[in-house]
């Protein structure tokens, strides 16, 4: 469903579960970034108002996925750490060439996101399956049904925007990409490295 073309390794649960603490404070600062991508859209292309509503609606609900998230921290009796910097998102982020038209510009934005929503369902997914601590696996499990949500309404809305032959094949490409970088990544406790 995803469309991901290179699968994580399961082993990297393996990892995870050496340092829960490190994944949470990783994936919180994921929530973080997904609602400041949305307020950033609004922002930054406010005569889309379908687009708009949608996003003040994933605003709220990032911002809501930040609060579990370090609800989790603190039940472990954790404080979240410093964010650092996500390596697959500015890997990804090097695959479009900067410039074009404002809808040319929507529509990578929109395929970013798609792609990063994708991944982290992905992972959400596998955390799910194979998590040892049985109560944040269900978390996770709830959290890969919503992320898989906002994979898809990021697609349809750059289907929609941008020519869709050109979009599809846009899509391909940053498919294919972003396996490329997947090959060197997946050694860390975060959710996308």
């Amino acid at each position: 469903m995803l469309g991901l073309k290179l699968p994580t390794d399961p082993r990297w649960v393996n990892i995870v579960e050496k340092n829960i603490e490190e994944i949470l404070t990783d994936h919180a600062y994921c929530e973080q970034k997904a609602a400041s991508t949305a307020i950033s859209l609004i922002v930054s292309f406010p005569e889309y108002t379908e687009l708009v509503q949608e996003m003040t609606e994933l605003v709220n609900e990032e911002i809501s996925h930040f609060k579990m998230v370090h609800d989790r921290i603190i039940e472990k009796g954790w404080t979240l750490g410093r964010d650092r910097k996500d390596e697959y998102v500015i890997q990804l982020m090097k695959f479009f060439p900067k410039g074009g038209s404002r809808t040319t510009q929507l529509v990578h934005r929109l395929l970013y996101a798609a792609l990063i929503e994708a991944r982290s369902c992905e992972r959400f997914r596998l955390l799910s399956e194979e998590l040892e601590d049985k109560k944040l696996a269900k978390f996770y499990r709830k959290l890969m049904i919503s992320e898989a949500g906002h994979y898809t309404m990021f697609l349809n809305f750059a289907r929609k925007y941008g020519d869709r032959k050109e979009v599809d094949e846009k899509w391909q490409q940053l498919l294919d990409y972003e396996a490329e970088i997947m090959k060197n990544l997946g050694k860390k406790e975060t959710i996308h490295g």
